[in-house]
């Protein structure tokens, strides 16, 4: 097993990071920034969701703190068939914030090479949508 990171692409968003640190607190919200048609069987409570990835497998993200305005921190929950944590990183810049996310797991090569596309664009698709919704 290798520890695998996906980072998205790093976008500029036309809002203060306390503003999106806040949106990313609730897990509600989360369901706004992916790619409806690639997803599906959505839940959530808040503080956890769970939703299946065209392609890829169900994703349970829970929030597990963070720093606020530059930092939230998420987790597997035992939805996912493997352990990994999401960070989005968020940083001030001038009058608008520019966000990237990292991903980081422990994949075997053969679940690593089927997931790693579908995932690299979804946590893009995330980031374009961060733009869209806040921008």
């Amino acid at each position: 097993m290798g520890m695998s990171t996906i980072q998205s692409k790093t976008v500029a968003i036309a809002r203060p990071a306390e503003a999106l640190f806040r949106f990313l607190q609730d897990m509600n919200n989360f369901q706004q920034l992916l790619p409806q048609d690639r997803i599906s069987e959505w839940k959530s409570d808040g503080k956890s969701c769970s939703f299946k990835v065209q392609g890829a497998a169900t994703i349970g993200l829970e929030l597990d703190g963070g720093t606020p305005n530059s930092l939230v921190r998420m987790k597997s929950t035992d939805r996912s068939p493997f352990a990994f944590t999401l960070d989005v990183h968020l940083a001030e810049k001038g009058e608008g914030t520019e966000a990237y996310q990292l991903f980081q797991a422990d994949l075997n090569p053969l679940l690593k090479m089927m997931v790693e596309k579908p995932l690299q664009n979804l946590f893009d698709h995330i980031a374009d949508k961060m733009v869209a919704l806040h921008g």
